[in-house]
């Protein structure tokens, strides 16, 4: 894939236009505290399976005061997080397994390249799409994450159900990807 090559053209969604806040995504993912890894949802496509959200990366970040000390740069495990967290976020909300109560973990990832660093202040945009589904085994989707203009990490990711009952929480209802 070149890297201009969106998934989606930025002129296709509005990032001020927030369909879905911290509150509505915890619904889906059961991540928490330091693993939350979304600010906002901004586009949702249930035809294409495809779902634009963004985290703005802070300096507050439990990752900032060692990686690296003297210029912090968000790790590629993290961003990988966000998009991991996106995919389980619009199988959960389509249904595009089609099973109840379930968790999304991750199944494994392909092509991943990180292009450019990220660092606090950024707004990482992160884009995926559905690439197959096997109902009831495994959704593939492709992810990148934007800065501005830039693709900084494109890559495959694949998610896997877990029994709901597989994740304890006591934060309500959900889903998750990650490890």
């Amino acid at each position: 894939m070149p890297p201009r090559d969106y998934i989606i053209d930025p002129t296709e969604y509005d990032l001020g236009n927030v369909l879905a806040d911290i509150h509505e995504i915890r619904r889906w993912n059961k991540q928490r505290f330091e693993m939350e890894q979304l600010t906002a949802i901004v586009h949702e496509d249930a035809v294409r399976a495809l779902c634009v959200g963004y985290k703005d990366v802070t300096h507050d970040e439990f990752w900032v005061r060692g990686h690296f000390p003297s210029m912090p740069v968000m790790p590629g495990v993290i961003m990988c997080e966000a998009a991991a967290q996106i995919s389980s976020y619009v199988t959960q909300k389509f249904n595009l397994l089609h099973l109840d109560s379930y968790v999304m973990g991750f199944g494994g990832m392909e092509d991943v390249r990180f292009r450019e660093p990220v660092f606090p202040g950024d707004r990482l945009v992160i884009a995926v799409e559905r690439i197959r589904v096997r109902p009831k085994a495994m959704i593939v989707c492709r992810f990148q994450g934007i800065v501005r203009e830039s693709i900084v990490v494109d890559g495959i990711i694949k998610g896997v159900p877990l029994p709901a009952n597989s994740i304890s929480s006591t934060a309500g209802n959900g889903s998750a990807v990650g490890g």
